[in-house]
């Protein structure tokens, strides 16, 4: 059995690269993994973690002398089982070869966590593999184990470049989008406080022609009182002047 291991720390927070994770693949480096399946997923209502198993399939050339054990197969295909945790912000990924099992088994375990220096801004990812080869012969064994090793180091070093590629095209598009919100955001207040200005100056124009008819309304208000009670008085002194020349006839008569 051989054992393999390593750390790299990615420049970006724990949320946006757990999300990155299922973008992954394809990428432009890792081009030995040509599709990637989801086969379950659920969330566990007591934990609340979320579970995750999918179907890896990958599609590398093999050396000669390999070939002739296994056969021309470059084809291979890998179980992997996630684990999302958001109380404790650790992604696991656990995968184990189906193809060739019988010949080689290949245990594979990644851990994503916050890095202890810089939680906030930084994430950890660790990477640990078991890999053990099965043949009668133990020269065999170490040769394919030894190959097996190699492979999976240059595979891990293209898997790192490339899961780096797809990140920082999500944080560009992620940039763009806050850039675009933003930009709409500021129009929108703009558009507000314009319209906003606007309903002001209406409501103020409507106010002075409103008090304007009210004072033009009032005038002729008094106006018409004045000269309706003006009137009025000329009546009444009339009818007056008539009740005098009545009473003085009739009381003249007796």
């Amino acid at each position: 059995m051989k054992l393999f291991s390593s750390q790299h720390d990615f420049q970006y927070p724990w949320a946006s690269v757990t999300a990155a994770n299922w973008v992954k693949y394809p990428n432009e480096v890792s081009t030995h993994v040509v599709a990637v399946d989801v086969l379950r997923r659920e969330v566990d209502h007591t934990t609340g973690m979320l579970i995750t198993e999918r179907l890896i399939t990958c599609e590398q050339p093999i050396p000669q002398w390999l070939r002739c054990i296994v056969g021309g197969q470059n084809r291979s295909y890998v179980r992997e089982v996630s684990t999302v945790d958001p109380s404790t912000r650790t992604l696991t990924m656990r995968s184990c070869n189906l193809t060739m099992s019988n010949l080689l088994k290949v245990y594979e375990t990644c851990v994503y966590k916050p890095s202890e220096s810089d939680p906030d801004n930084q994430t950890t990812f660790y990477q640990s593999a078991e890999i053990t080869a099965y043949a009668t012969f133990k020269r065999i064994c170490d040769k394919i184990e030894d190959w097996s090793v190699e492979r999976f180091d240059q595979n891990a070093k293209k898997g790192k470049i490339g899961f780096e590629s797809v990140l920082k095209l999500l944080d560009e598009k992620l940039d763009i989008g806050n850039k675009f919100i933003d930009e709409v955001s500021g129009k929108t207040v703009g558009v507000i406080h314009d319209v906003s200005d606007k309903t002001v100056d209406v409501i103020n124009e409507v106010s002075d022609k409103t008090v304007d008819v009210l004072h033009e309304v009032s005038d002729k208000t008094v106006v018409a009182i004045s000269d309706v009670s003006v009137k009025t008085v000329g009546v009444l002194g009339h009818l007056t002047q008539g009740l005098v020349a009545i009473s003085s006839g009739i009381f003249g008569r007796g």
